[in-house]
């Protein structure tokens, strides 16, 4: 039997991010998401993670969306006190990684702190795969002993997926028969590598995305394709399990 843990980034964003997202999951297939501790919708997202217990709540570390938790992190923000826009390290940037290992401590620490019990580790706009900041990432992984998403050259030690896929976060724009195809693929990597993650960017619009987001009305569209009914019989067909980042210890 393979394991697929559909998980959506963002939660904790805002009120829209969070409620459709937990109807991801009370109605449809989504089995687990992330956590951003940095933004205005987290301590309602951590309501609704204890109401939802079965719900898999990794961290969603934060760079490039609101404000650090921390005040003494001047490398990581603009002259606004914003952190820096995903433009700024798309080119040449200077951090110091020291702030970023105190504000993604700090982001890790407010979740654990909550009362929840985190899963696993990602990061908004997989800033995670940038060289300079991978190497704090991993540092942070070993020292809470996290598993992390499969989006870089994961070291052994660190507990991770088999295999990571965007495939179905753009399934809900494409025509009827292409879906089919991209289930199938779903099903033949969940077959291939035994355990899978599936990313997905499910919500409703509200006032807090779209002053602060550019993925907006496609959200709301990704939490109807995961409430589709076909989807779960046809995972249960072949013998694929939803899971969480807490299933790679049974492997």
């Amino acid at each position: 039997m393979s394991t697929l843990i559909i998980n959506a980034d963002d939660f904790g964003y805002s009120t829209g991010i969070n409620y459709g997202i937990i109807h991801a999951f009370q109605r449809g297939i989504l089995s687990s998401t992330t956590m951003m501790a940095n933004m205005p919708g987290f301590d309602e997202g951590v309501t609704l993670a204890k109401e939802n217990p079965t719900l898999g709540i990794g961290i969603h570390l934060t760079l490039t969306a609101g404000r650090p938790l921390r005040q003494d992190v001047k490398s990581l923000v603009d002259e606004a006190g914003n952190f820096h826009e995903l433009a700024f390290y798309e080119k040449k940037f200077e951090i110091d990684t020291e702030d970023l290992y105190k504000e993604w401590k700090a982001q890790i620490e407010k979740v654990i702190q909550s009362g929840l019990s985190p899963t696993h580790l990602d990061s908004h706009h997989h800033v995670n795969t940038i060289p300079l900041i991978t190497d704090v990432f991993t540092e942070l992984a070993r020292e809470y002993q996290l598993p992390v998403r499969n989006n870089f050259s994961v070291p052994e030690d660190i507990p991770t997926t088999n295999r990571f896929i965007t495939t179905l976060d753009t399934i809900g724009g494409v025509r009827e028969i292409w879906k089919a195809m991209q289930i199938r693929n779903i099903i033949e990597d969940c077959k291939t590598f035994g355990i899978v993650e599936a990313m997905c960017h499910p919500g409703y619009v509200d006032h807090t995305l779209v002053q602060g987001s550019s993925l907006r009305e496609y959200r709301a569209v990704m939490v109807a394709e995961l409430q589709r009914q076909d989807y779960a019989e046809i995972l249960e067909a072949n013998d694929i399990t939803l899971g969480t980042y807490d299933d790679l210890a049974n492997q």
